[in-house]
Parts: structure tokens; sequence; C-alpha cells
């Protein structure tokens, strides 16, 4: 075998112990603590937090901005990277990503979701899916990306375990297969069913739910004797998901028809180790991936990488850019020289390194699959193709259409420097996008955003990571499309529609309402008036 088939096949090799997914769902079901929960039980971390936890439990690992710790919700997607397996055995890679599930920050959910291999949503046992939890469904469903279902919280009252699953395959289209079966009612979780081999799996509570949880098997007869009527109950209700055609066909699942379930509890660590087995037994991993043209780019091809996110300020000390990227093919060696698709010019990989939340350590090698933080990465933006030897591009990055604009002015004229430096930050990482209008100067610059809570999001890190205290002026603007330079002039001069120009060079018209929009268009179909990406996700 030649040296360059022996690296082609390590690649190979590297790249089936790879397991890339997201945690996603609606605000509140438990997304950052099933997170921790996942690390701890891959012994990554010693203790698990919450934030909504206990007076003196500290914060989970992946909620490390000061604004996520204050509020207890995700406001960015976090990377974790860590081994699990069988202690002296083969380990899986799993590179697990936490995403915020605030609706005002699906675009950051959304970048995400272009750098998954799998999904793991977490339903609330109370609450079923809720609107955002449909949305994401949807955008897994459209990228192909498989799904894994978690009813999470059913420690306490919910709703009944079969009227969630007619709920699940009602409302998704996806043919729910439950690998575990809750033994109790919602409120009274003793365990589970591993409808896989029949066994019951007993839980025993911890204090906080900050250690692993105990977990015991026993078999049929025992788990009758033990649990009685909410044992058979179980029994006879999994019987009936069997007859229904409910159980579990990999191919199925990976063609996206199906969605294994399974039952826990993340803050008090039940049915979380079922989950990492599941993941590394179910969940595929890293393949050829489609280039901007659609052809499938071989995994075993020179290192190519995209870059699906920016983030600023996740060191105190020092005032670096962190660009993620999800390795697609070949390997990643700290210190090559990798060429940028976007601009042509080349990039150092010097500073290279593995991250779990805000932790960092240098990382000499990568492969498919493996998300890298590259630091001080100004030249990079979101949606870049990095690759060596062999050219090529991904598909760029879904821009959404902004619904919320206002006017930024600094607080404090002596700190225009710093007011600079933190606008041109927020627009590169896409906190925000920034705007500029002839009308206003480049003084007064536009944020442009989903939801308000990105106004809130960007002006306290002007505020406390760059110096640069704002005000907000709202706009009336609810509607922007994309125009050229052709139509631009025109639209100008229309009443209730302004032209800015985005940081990117783009055009986009804003529009106060859609009856606005729809009359200069009827009155001037020959203006280009592109609509973009609906923030709804659908």
């Amino acid at each position: 075998m030649s040296e360059q088939a022996v690296l082609e096949q390590a690649v190979l090799d590297q790249a089936g112990r790879r397991r890339t997914f997201a945690v996603i769902s609606h605000p509140d079901a438990g997304k950052s603590t099933l997170t921790e929960a996942l690390a701890l039980h891959a012994r990554v971390i010693g203790q698990a937090g919450a934030v909504h936890g206990k007076a003196g439990r500290r914060g989970t690992v992946s909620d490390w901005m000061e604004m996520e710790r204050d509020r207890g919700i995700s406001i960015t997607s976090a990377a974790l990277q860590f081994e699990y397996g069988p202690a002296g055995g083969d380990k899986a890679v799993i590179n697990l990503l936490d995403t915020p599930g605030h609706a005002d920050f699906s675009e950051d959910t959304y970048r995400v979701l272009t750098a998954v291999d799998a999904a793991v949503m977490l339903v609330d046992a109370a609450k079923g899916l809720e609107a955002q939890t449909m949305k994401l469904f949807a955008v897994c469903k459209h990228r192909g990306i498989p799904v894994i279902t978690v009813v999470n919280k059913w420690d306490r009252p919910g709703m009944d375990a079969l009227a969630l699953m007619d709920e699940i395959a009602d409302r998704t289209g996806l043919t729910p297969t439950p690998l575990t079966w809750p033994v109790g009612i919602a409120g009274d979780f003793r365990g589970v069913l591993d409808r896989r081999d029949g066994s019951y799996r007993h839980f025993t509570r911890t204090a906080g739910g900050a250690t692993i949880a105990p977990e015991e098997v026993f078999t049929a007869e025992q788990a009758l004797d033990r649990e009685g009527e909410a044992w058979a109950t179980a029994v006879e209700e999994s019987e009936l998901l069997a007859e229904t055609g409910q159980v579990h066909d990999q191919e199925l699942f990976l063609a996206h028809a199906t969605t294994p379930v399974l039952f826990a509890s993340a803050v008090s660590n039940f049915g979380v180790g079922q989950l990492l087995d599941v993941l590394v037994t179910m969940a595929p991993p890293p393949a050829d991936r489609p280039d901007v043209e659609g052809k499938p780019h071989p995994i075993d091809a020179p290192f190519s990488g995209f870059v699906f996110k920016v983030q600023a300020g996740m060191d105190t000390g020092h005032r670096d850019r962190l660009a993620y990227i999800r390795v697609c093919s070949g390997v990643f060696e700290r210190g090559m020289v990798v060429t940028n698709a976007r601009t042509g010019r080349p990039f150092a990989t010097k500073y290279a390194q593995q991250v779990l939340g805000r932790e960092r350590e240098t990382i000499e090698t990568a492969y498919p699959g493996d998300v890298v933080g590259l630091v001080n990465a100004a030249s990079l933006g979101i949606g870049d193709t990095l690759y060596a030897d062999h050219a090529v591009s991904y598909p760029p990055v879904t821009t959404f259409a902004p619904e919320h604009f206002a006017v930024v002015r600094t607080a404090d004229t002596s700190k225009y420097k710093q007011f600079r430096k933190g606008i041109d930050t927020l627009g590169g990482e896409g906190v925000v996008q920034v705007l500029v209008s002839e009308r206003r100067g480049d003084g007064a610059p536009i944020f442009a955003v989903v939801g308000p809570m990105q106004f809130e999001v960007a002006a306290h890190r002007m505020e406390h990571e760059f110096g640069a205290r704002i005000s907000l002026e709202n706009l009336p603007y609810q509607i922007a499309r994309i125009t050229d330079a052709e139509s631009a002039p025109e639209l100008a001069k229309a009443r209730d529609v302004e032209v800015m120009t985005r940081a990117d060079g783009e055009l986009l018209a804003l529009f106060t309402n859609k009856w606005a929009l729809g009359v200069l268009e009827r009155n001037n179909p020959h203006l280009t008036l592109t609509p973009m990406v609906a923030a709804q996700l659908s």
C-alpha cells in the first residue's frame, strides 16, 4: 500500500470515530443542562452545574458569557469536544455543539446546523413540540440531518408518553421509534424499559443532579417485582408501539423517515448515558460533503473545511478572534498554510485550538467532523472555505432577513476608536448585520437583527468588551430586500424606503411595511428587490 493510500485510510478510520451533532430545542427545554450532563457522563468534568440550579451551583460549561449566566439562557452557540467509550477500549470522538434556543438567535443556530451530521432535539415533557422546536425540525429535515429526540424533564409532571409520540408523528412527519420507554408517569420517573433488550434500567437520584446518577439493570421479572403496575404498564405500552411499527430501523433513521426517542431528565442526569451510547452506535459519522456545485467532495481528499462561526471576547486577557471551522476532508495539521477560497489568499494556522466551552488548548491534528478554533483569524469570515492542495468551495452560510433596525451612536465621542472596533467585530461575528446609509453617514451605522434581544447582547458587549457604551434609536423599518446599484437611486427617492449598504457590500432596501413594499413592486416591476431568507427557519 502506497504512503498516500495509508494516509487516506487513516483519514477514513479517524472520520469513522467522529460523531458531530448539535443540541437544539425551544428555549428552556434544557439544552445547556443536557450538554453539561453529557460532558459529565463522558467524565470531561467532575461536577455538573446548571443555570437554574440551587444557590452555589456553578453555571454550565457551555454558557460562558456573562449575560448567559445572568439570564439563564444560551445566547451564543458553544463547541465541546471529548472522547467517550469503554475503559481500555476504542473511544469515539464527540464534537458537541450547543445552540441558543431563543428565536432571536436562530441565525446562530442555523449556522451550527451547517456543521453537524446529526441533531439531538430536546422536547419538554410538559410542553411537547413548541414553536421553535418545529422550526428546527423543519431545518434538520430540509438539510437531511438525522434527528434523535430526547423527551426531557420526565421527572416533572407532563404529558402522557403515548400522546407525545402521536404529536411528534403528526406534526413532524417523522415516525417516533422509542429506544427507551419510561417506567412511571411524568413526575414519577423511576427508570426506563430498554426496548432493545427488554431490561429495566433503574435510576437513583443524586444531590442536585451534580454527579452521575447511579444506574442498576434488572431483568423483566425483577422489574415486575420491584415496580409492579408501573412496569406492567410500560411493557403494555411498548408492545402497543411494536404493533404499530414504531421500532428502530437504522436505514429509515438515516433516511430521515424516523426519529429514535429516549426519555430522560437532564437536570438529574437520568438517561443521559443511554443518549451518549446511542450517538456513538447510531448517529452517522462524517461523509463526503457537497461543494458549492452540489458535487460530493471526498472525505479522504486533502484538507478542507469551512468557517461556521466567529467569536471574539472569549479570552478576557486578549482581544483575540476565534474562527470555528468544521473539518470536511483530509487531515488538519497545526501550522499548515491553507488557502481562503473567497479571497485566494493564504492563511497560516499556527494558533489552532480544541475548544471546551470557554476553555481551550492547542491541537496539533484534526480529522473530518472535528471542530477547530483558529485564533487571530481577523481575515476569516463566516462561510469561508479553507483548503490545502485541491481547490474547493463549500456552499455559503445563509444570512437571514433582519426585521428590526436601530441607529447606533457612541455615548462618548472620546471612545470613537473603541466604538468602531466593536462595531466591526460584532458585524464580523454575525451578532448583528451592520448597515451604513448615505443619509446618516459612517458615524451612525445601523444594527439590523432578526430579534430585539440581539440589540441587548450587542449593547452589553460594546460596553463591557470594548469600553464603548452606545445608544440605540429604533427605526420604523420591518422588511429588507436585496437590491442592486441600478435600482438603488430610484429606490432612494421613494417614500418609506431607505437604501443601505451592508458590511459585505450588499445593497439592502428597507421598507416600513409590506404595504409599502407591495405598492412599489406593482408600480415598478423593473426594480431589483430580491427576498432574503426568512428568519423563521422555515
